[in-house]
């Protein structure tokens, strides 16, 4: 039996998974049809299942949809040519891109259309770092290690750094350090392009990580900044293990241990949860380390179509004075959890 579990608070579901998730199910609300989806719309299992037992069919190209398709892109950001193909296909296209990657392609587009060579720090084929490589694939350069940025090529000293948000702070500081040591008068982000969910995690779950034997991670296989927090943790010497459901620790030695048990930004907390139900500790005690207050509307082009939804209801039938209790104008006060619920 476990003697102390302790639950860590930030966890699970961002800002942007949360707009996501409820961006999709909106869709599914509004469109008695199938609805296509650009790549996983979140990098959990659980989830993109639970949104195709529901009819969401998720493709990866632009040549998979049916004509006048209703589309919705990824959270991990489109490359603008494949959005633009998308957009000429489809009907309605709703792009639920996190803002946060949204940040990454401005700056990508600012740096390319000044003439300054881009690196790019990701992990290759990873959705995100594909859509960010296309916004100015010829001035970006992608590299995935210190050794990475030793042998790439530069053809002028005019060289920004740019990363994928969900990466490892242990991935990111390496490779930045020995940029700058190659390239004195390197461009960088005015703000740190990691997400602030990503290193909210990383830093709550290494805080406590010194009162404990082992860590248990709760995601997917695919998901980054899952992947980013064990990495974090075996780089200080932590002993950490990815999990998705309660059979994968039974090759797990929790006997007598002290353990802590955190999630993935695309992770629901019913995942967590079960796996609490589940080990049964001696004692339980919570750490939160920050409660994140961060909030991203829904995409602008779905606010419209609701809106222009419902003032056509509402000139069908005038006399109907229901106020909407989750209606896009409280979409705050609607969760992810709650959308997830509903379908």
């Amino acid at each position: 039996m476990v003697n102390n579990l302790y639950v860590v608070t930030p966890r699970g579901f961002c800002a942007g998974v949360e707009m996501a998730i409820k961006a999709l199910t909106w869709l599914l609300k509004i469109y008695d049809e199938p609805i296509y989806c650009y790549h996983e719309i979140v990098h959990n299992d659980w989830i993109v299942s639970k949104f195709k037992d529901n009819n969401v069919k998720f493709v990866n190209n632009p040549e998979d949809l049916p004509k006048n398709a209703i589309v919705m892109l990824s959270a991990h950001g489109t490359a603008p040519k494949i959005e633009k193909k998308f957009k000429s296909i489809s009907l309605t296209n709703i792009n639920s891109v996190c803002p946060l990657v949204t940040k990454v392609h401005h700056e990508a587009k600012r740096f390319s259309e000044q003439g300054t060579e881009i690196i790019y720090i990701g992990h290759k084929n990873h959705d995100e770092a594909m859509g960010a490589m296309g916004v100015a694939p010829e001035s970006m350069t992608l590299i995935e290690s210190v050794k990475d940025m030793e042998d790439v090529s530069l053809e002028t000293k005019d060289v920004a750094l740019l990363a994928q948000t969900t990466l490892a702070i242990s991935e990111w500081e390496p490779i930045m350090i020995k940029a700058k040591e190659m390239i004195p008068d390197l461009n960088l982000p005015r703000k740190n392009d990691l997400c602030y969910a990503t290193t909210n995690r990383q830093e709550a779950i290494i805080n406590i990580s010194e009162k404990v034997d082992l860590v248990i991670v709760v995601g997917s296989s695919t998901s980054s900044n899952t992947n980013a927090l064990v990495t974090s943790l075996k780089n200080i010497g932590k002993v950490a293990h990815r999990v998705e459901k309660t059979e994968d620790l039974n090759n797990i030695n929790l006997e007598n241990k002290n353990v802590a048990i955190t999630a993935g930004a695309s992770a629901p907390d019913h995942m967590v949860q079960d796996l609490v139900r589940y080990i049964k500790p001696k004692n339980i005690e919570f750490y939160i380390h920050k409660d994140e207050k961060e909030y991203f509307p829904l995409p602008t082009e779905l606010r419209n179509n609701i809106k222009n939804l419902t003032n056509f209801i509402s000139s069908m039938f005038p006399d109907n004075n229901v106020e909407s209790v989750f209606g896009v104008k409280n979409d705050n006060n609607w969760s992810a959890k709650e959308a997830l619920t509903s379908l």
